[in-house]
């Protein structure tokens, strides 16, 4: 999930979902509450950890950051190098999850369908927006953070997604962990520099805002789903069905990314010195080519990893 949420147009609730513990993932947040709260400040720690399934949720998020610093770290490798194979792969696991969540669901009416094609329709939407500025206002930030976590409790929507449409996916999943990571390794070494590194604090206070944001919205999120799940569940699986459909337009493997230009066609860059992303142009591959083989290949891959989930989830059950 650390590794999926980092990927543009790719969403950790999917992982949640195809793993089989997307409910339980939901309920667990939701007993981050202020009976939980009472119990840890009466030092009740043991009721606390069983209250709020602790193992579940530190196995979790321990897997979650492991993923986030070493797994992601390579996935960049790759999207620099071989990026058309990243996203035909990711390509094939959505298609994968659909028939995951579709598989089994048995609610088709005409309410549902309708919920569906919302779904499909606002996740189509998305895929065509273009992205904003770059913005380091901390209230801003806050907000990106809640909105960041979208991609680990809705499945289909890509939290890092939508930092590419608010401007702030390099400053806050790029620059921010590289920051991190960098002042940890200084740390270690017993070197402290960084406290004279008004840049590196800078960055580092806007992480913390950005962490914080996202931990508020992972719990308020959680109750809105728990809430939804319980209570109109097979209207909100076909809204995800849906959705999850509609950001195949995101993940389309062949496409020829749109930098903003100036009058005379020069590629502005942003403050990083980065250059700044308008959107996608998405065609259809050229047959005769052997990377548009190569990239099927990878499609299939992906669908083939998602149906590996799919058999070890029912020969675990059995």
């Amino acid at each position: 999930m650390g590794a999926a949420n980092k990927v543009p147009g790719v969403s950790g609730g999917i992982v949640a979902f195809v793993g089989g513990f997307y409910e339980e993932f939901i309920y667990s947040l939701q007993k981050v509450n202020l009976k939980a709260f009472k119990l840890l400040f009466n030092g009740r720690f043991k009721s606390f950890y069983r209250y709020t399934n602790g193992t579940f949720l530190i196995l979790l998020i321990t897997g979650m950051l492991i993923s986030y610093f070493s797994v992601s770290r390579l996935l960049d490798f790759f999207l620099e190098k071989k990026e058309l194979y990243v996203w035909a792969a990711f390509f094939g696991m959505i298609i994968g999850s659909i028939y995951y969540i579709s598989k089994d669901f048995e609610g088709w009416n005409k309410k549902t369908i309708s919920a569906g094609i919302i779904g499909l329709v606002v996740g189509v939407s998305i895929s065509f927006l273009s992205p904003a500025k770059e913005n380091d206002n901390l209230i801003f930030i806050f907000f990106c953070g809640i909105i960041s976590v979208s991609g680990m409790t809705l499945p289909g929507l890509s939290g890092s997604f939508i930092l590419i449409l608010f401007g702030n996916y390099v400053l806050l999943l790029v620059d921010s962990v590289n920051s991190l990571y960098d002042t940890f390794s200084e740390v270690f070494k017993g070197d402290f520099s960084f406290l004279t590194n008004q840049k590196r604090l800078n960055t580092l206070k806007i992480l913390a805002v950005f962490t914080l944001g996202s931990a508020t919205g992972l719990v308020t999120l959680s109750h809105f789903l728990g809430y939804l799940l319980k209570h109109f569940k097979k209207v909100t699986t076909a809204v995800l069905i849906g959705f999850i459909t509609g950001s195949l337009g995101v993940l389309w493997p062949w496409k020829r990314t749109i930098f903003k230009t100036d009058a005379f066609g020069t590629i502005l860059l942003d403050s990083n010195k980065d250059p700044i992303v308008l959107n996608y142009r998405r065609y259809w591959p050229n047959g005769s080519d052997m990377e548009t083989w190569a990239a099927v290949f990878f499609i299939v891959f992906g669908i083939f990893i998602l149906l590996s989930l799919d058999w070890y989830g029912r020969n675990r059950k059995a």
